[in-house]
């Protein structure tokens, strides 16, 4: 009786050991795999990385070596069109050296890009982002997000060499922005009620049209030479600090008054469709070579 009860306490043993080697082994099988793939599920986007040679190993297999992941530094998964859309981007965070990501016209919904630091240019068009976070990514220089869902957008004021932003044809109600170092911003055809640009002191372009705002504050953009605000309800704006202006798109909004004695670099000016706007005051003398205005307007050096 004691022998068996040995024996039987010898299997149980083996058995255990044998157990905790297998997990031990599997463990260190599992672990190295991880450091040397990274996972990617959406089969459109592995395609197109082994159609533009990326993925060395050829086969749609839903992964990537990581050494292939990092030696890109432009990724621009639009270059063909035959392999249908993507729609996640899940794997991306191992392309950390990017500098370059173009994924226009997919079926994004969500992205994460806080592996891709060095970013600076982010292409991302004709997507269903509602929702994005750059705060991880200070490099970038040009973004453009045009044709998306987007009701917010966090970080961007980390970027501070960002030049170009497009955030036009999406759902933002509101919008600060106070980047020195901006100076084209497009955010038209949005739900616009309020915008914030004081800070883009370099701001040269601004195209805000279609939108829902009602007042507008320019006087801190003093290097402003293009501002295209129609297809508002702007009822009065404050141009007098406003001199670099060369073309200035203020059509169908509720103007009562409009003052462009100052602007005397104007050369495109249109201001029709605004029922309650009948005389735009300009300088004695001043000149605009193109001028689009309704029949009830006129422009002259005295305004009552």
């Amino acid at each position: 009786m004691k022998f068996t009860l040995n024996k039987n306490k010898i299997k149980y043993s083996i058995l255990v050991l044998t157990l905790f080697l297998f997990a031990s082994c599997s463990d260190e099988i599992t672990k190295p795999i991880n450091d040397v793939y990274i996972s990617i599920p959406d089969h459109h986007f592995e395609t197109i990385l082994i159609e533009q040679g990326i993925d060395s190993d050829g086969m749609v297999n839903q992964q990537i070596l990581k050494t292939d992941a990092e030696e890109v530094r432009r990724l621009d998964l639009n270059l063909t069109r035959d392999f249908g859309e993507i729609s996640d981007l899940t794997g991306i965070e191992g392309f950390v050296n990017l500098t370059l990501l173009s994924a226009a016209r997919q079926q994004i919904e969500a992205v994460d890009l806080s592996f891709n630091t060095r970013l600076d240019t982010l292409l991302l068009q004709g997507n269903y982002l509602t929702s994005i976070d750059l705060s991880k990514n200070p490099n970038l220089i040009l973004v453009d997000m045009l044709s998306n869902q987007l009701s917010s957008i966090n970080g961007l004021s980390g970027a501070t060499n960002l030049k170009k932003l497009n955030l036009s044809w999406n759902n933002l109600e509101e919008f600060s922005i106070h980047n020195a170092s901006l100076e084209v911003l497009h955010i038209s055809q949005n739900l616009l009620k309020s915008i914030d640009t004081n800070g883009a002191v370099n701001l040269k372009n601004i195209l805000l049209t279609s939108n829902e705002l009602v007042t507008v504050d320019f006087s801190f953009n003093t290097l402003l030479e293009t501002m295209l605000i129609s297809d508002n309800k702007i009822q009065n704006i404050n141009l007098e600090q406003n001199s670099n202006l060369t073309h200035l798109y203020i059509t169908s909004n509720s103007l009562t008054s409009l003052n462009v004695s100052n602007n005397q670099e104007l050369v495109d000016l249109r201001v029709d469709r605004n029922p309650s706007l009948t005389c735009i005051k300009i300088h004695s003398g001043q000149e605009i070579p193109t001028v689009s205005k309704s029949d009830y307007q006129e422009l002259n050096d005295i305004c009552n």
